[in-house]
């Protein structure tokens, strides 16, 4: 059976219609891009058996945001080893084997959420589904680029806008189906009509001559629901956060959806080319640096071409990540407090929506004019405009803390905007660039080890984020705490300035805090917080336009030899 999967198989007769397989590789990315809609499940998965509120037996919040890390990690890893299977193979079997592994992730992750088994979700959503990740994610790239070898950037940036908008669609389906499994505990009646006691730190009622642990939900609690509730007393274990009953859902539809997909696609014969297409001659190949040659998949690792891309993508998304990461934060301290009006919960809703927008629109744009003005400048553009644009940050923070103009809030909403469409462009483009310096024939592989960049990115950026951010925060309260009257501090915080490192550790000293005793005329250095990361991602983003700048055609030492799959040069 499986034999058949493979692309021996599934070669189409020259008047099928390629445009076909774009949908089948958007509706796969579609369903792994879902996993950047992982934040939804972390309140659920922190309060399972509370459900209105955490308990003592719930997992903590940092045990489970490491979930999604691991399976980004796992991704990068599963496209690294199983790009060169899929070059084997063909799309179609890594497809399925890809929709085993992400459904079969969700289910797995269910049942560790039943039996309450940390570790089973940790196996099922975050190494399982990460291989299913990784693997989903390579196995349209190279197929794309052989039906489109014409319009090579816009063939990827379609599949890839697919990853991009996959949070999108899922975050609304995930919380309608948490809200549709979501069980409320047990009632007991408001707190001060309760009889409560505290045992081993649990707050423990009398039900039924018995006393069992219970949770209190206050407003923020009831608010944050998905059904009416009332404030009050709550019985732990009685109750349902909808986290198993989504997962098993969400695994039986992806399965389904990715299976229909993986059956649809197709691979053109060998030496196929659409019908009124001429391949560009030597001379126009040459000027945006397009190769006719082939580079097989181990030989592409010992050309400096493949690490100086791998640098390029590894550092264009950390960059990003150094935005997305702390985008909502920064723009809250940043505006919050100087344009409260403007910048407020709503505000930010909207604005971390847009991100999605930008990510996902960027990836198709930026690809499809990589056809135009080539991959290596559409690189030049990311760089060298995204420098100016993370400079431009520290600026608008700046002037705003001082003038507070809405100018400089529509500067940085611009600016942020811009980034994340380079930031979604930077993945789209890659497989294109790829193709055309190593050529096609085993591009798919190449780019799952080129991934690598993605998982390394995925924990340098937000290690590199929290370092910096603490560094400045605790900069400027020892910069302020030196401003102000050391009597005020001592009867503000009851205890001298000589203790001032223990009590910032203990989040007792903030700046808030330190503005309210500060002289006056004295400026909120909040603003400022995040100047050090956004020089850092500019100088990260210089060392990449270097290395791109320092990208060159592949040797010809590298080249297969005409009968192992080179095209043939055209005059």
């Amino acid at each position: 059976m499986f034999d058949r999967l493979k692309k021996e198989h599934i070669v189409a007769d020259d008047d099928f219609n390629r445009w076909k397989v774009p949908p089948a590789s958007i509706a796969i990315h579609l369903c792994i891009g879902s996993v950047y809609a992982w934040s939804i499940f972390n309140p659920p998965l922190t309060k399972q058996f509370g459900v209105v509120a955490a308990s003592s037996g719930d997992w903590s919040l940092s045990s489970v945001v490491w979930i999604f890390s691991v399976a980004i990690v796992f991704l990068g890893l599963a496209a690294a080893f199983g790009g060169k299977w899929l070059e084997e193979v063909g799309p179609r079997m890594v497809g399925v084997v890809a929709g085993l592994c992400w459904g079969g992730g969700f289910l797995i992750g269910g049942l560790g959420i039943m039996t309450h088994q940390l570790w089973l979700v940790y196996l099922g959503y975050g190494v399982i589904g990460g291989c299913g990740l990784g693997l989903g994610y390579v196995s349209p790239v190279s197929t794309l680029i052989r039906w489109f070898p014409d319009r090579r950037g816009m063939a990827t940036g379609m599949a890839i806008m697919g990853f991009g908008g996959g949070a999108m669609i899922a975050t609304p389906i995930k919380e309608y189906l948490l809200g549709l499994f979501y069980k409320a505990p047990e009632y007991l009646g408001p707190q001060a009509a309760v009889e409560m006691v505290t045992e081993a730190g649990k707050r423990m009622a009398e039900v039924n001559g018995q006393l069992v642990e219970v949770v209190i939900a206050g407003a923020k609690q009831v608010a944050a629901a998905p059904v009416p509730l009332e404030e009050g007393v709550y019985v732990v274990g009685t109750g349902h956060t909808g986290a198993a009953g989504t997962f098993f859902t969400l695994g039986i539809a992806y399965f389904v959806v990715m299976m229909i997909a993986s059956f649809s696609y197709r691979v053109p014969r060998e030496g196929w080319l659409p019908k009124g297409w001429t391949p560009p001659t030597a001379d126009a190949a040459s000027r945006k640096m397009i190769t006719h040659n082939n580079v097989h998949i181990d030989q592409a690792l010992r050309t400096p071409q493949f690490y100086l891309l791998w640098i390029v993508l590894c550092f264009n998304v950390t960059a990003g990540i150094g935005v997305i990461g702390v985008a909502k934060t920064m723009m809250t301290e940043i505006f919050g407090t100087t344009l409260p009006l403007i910048v407020n919960s709503a505000f930010a809703a909207t604005y971390v929506f847009m991100i999605s927008v930008f990510n996902m629109v960027g990836r198709f744009f930026w690809a499809s004019a990589s056809d135009y003005i080539g991959r290596k400048n559409t690189y030049y553009c990311f760089f060298i405009i995204g420098i100016a644009l993370y400079l431009s940050i520290p600026f608008a923070a700046a002037q705003v803390s001082v003038n507070p103009a809405v100018t400089w809030l529509v500067m940085f909403y611009a600016a942020t905007m811009v980034i994340f469409t380079m930031y979604g462009g930077g993945f789209a483009t890659i497989p294109a660039y790829l193709a055309d310096i190593f050529g096609t024939k085993y591009v798919g592989g190449i780019h799952g080890r080129l991934l690598t960049a993605w998982s390394t990115a995925g924990v340098l950026g937000p290690l590199a984020i929290t370092q910096l951010r603490n560094l400045s925060l605790n900069s400027s309260i020892k910069d302020l705490a030196s401003k102000v009257d050391p009597a005020a501090f001592t009867e503000k915080f009851g205890a001298g300035l000589d203790q001032l490192d223990q009590l910032v550790a203990a989040k007792t000293v903030t700046i808030a805090q330190l503005m309210e005793i500060a002289p006056a005329g004295t400026v909120d250095p909040t603003s400022s917080l995040y100047n050090t990361t956004m020089y850092a991602m500019a100088g990260l983003l210089v060392i990449a336009l270097i290395c791109n700048a320092l990208v060159r055609p592949v040797h010809e030492k590298h080249h297969m030899e005409a009968g192992e799959g080179a095209e043939p040069a055209r005059a």
